[in-house]
């Protein structure tokens, strides 16, 4: 599918992609691409920050129009926070299919198969109702080392905290991601299916703190902690009390080995293998610096 990647044939190549969640690690990545590639997209978020913009609030149906109006295709990403926003989802996407919107890309997860909670929900009903669709379902990002949940205690502890024990998971970059939805946008042939999107090798939370020391210059801990411990420390961080229990609990299923996988998907989609562990960490990992501009360090 990698050497299909072209504009769909007889498509208005001046109709916007929809990106929704176009802040976000995937969503402001896939974007760039999609610009390479000169796609037209429009951004949905709360706020409008340029003309690709429209204001976009999953709570808001009175936004819902201005964000699919005119789309050819559309990038789907649940609301941040947590919460079981399925429904809205789905109600969004029958207006846009209605409104003549194509194809829909939804952004799920790797434990998460159609029929399952959330976005498995909205899965299940892309792939029994919309024409032209396909789900990611990636694994853990490696971005979560160095813009996500990892970086402040990497940075000022010199630790990553998990109740992960010794599973490994298939991190995966938020480029390589942004990279398939760009794929899947624009092939001429919707695939209609899911792909589980994995780096080229599963790592312990171990393995990762090792290779973070290296690029680090300095030690970098595993620190290893009970999943009740570790919803704690999200809900510090300012999540909601459910959804710290839910991903706290989900590095309890890490522990269990089902995330210990790597799969084909990326080059399938892509053309090209997914990026290692290794090459991300030399290119992002300069945040893990001790005392970054503009910020006082610890210890």
């Amino acid at each position: 599918m990698g050497k299909q990647f072209r504009l769909a044939r007889g498509e208005d190549v001046s109709a916007p992609i929809l990106i929704l969640g176009g802040s976000g690690k995937t969503g402001r990545r896939l974007a760039k691409q999609l610009r390479k590639q000169g796609a037209v997209v429009r951004i949905a978020a709360r706020r409008i920050e340029g003309p690709e913009s429209a204001r976009f609030d999953w709570s808001d149906t009175a936004t819902w129009d201005g964000a699919y109006k005119g789309a050819r295709a559309a990038y789907l990403v649940p609301p941040p926070r947590g919460g079981d926003a399925s429904a809205a989802m789905i109600a969004f996407v029958k207006q846009a299919l209605d409104a003549g919107v194509k194809r829909f890309v939804l952004l799920s997860a790797s434990l998460l198969p159609a029929g399952g909670p959330g976005a498995g929900r909205v899965h299940q009903w892309l792939s029994e109702s919309a024409p032209e669709w396909a789900v990611l379902r990636p694994s853990w990002f490696m971005q979560n080392f160095t813009e996500g949940v990892h970086l402040d205690t990497i940075r000022d502890e010199s630790a990553i905290y998990s109740a992960a024990g010794d599973g490994r998971v298939g991190f995966v970059s938020a480029e390589d991601i942004a990279a398939c939805a760009a794929s899947v946008l624009t092939v001429d042939r919707a695939p209609n299916a899911d792909f589980v999107l994995t780096g080229p090798e599963a790592l312990s939370y171990d393995n990762v703190a090792a290779r973070v020391s290296g690029v680090a210059g300095r030690a970098i801990a595993h620190q290893r902690i009970d999943a009740k411990a570790l919803a704690k420390r999200y809900e510090a961080k300012g999540l909601p009390a459910q959804a710290a229990m839910v991903l706290a609990a989900m590095d309890g299923m890490i522990s269990a080995g089902a995330e210990d996988r790597t799969t084909g998907a990326v080059r399938l989609l892509t053309g090209r293998d997914p990026v290692n562990f290794e090459a991300f960490a030399l290119a992002e990992g300069v945040v893990w610096q001790r005392y970054p501009a503009g910020r006082l360090g610890v210890g």
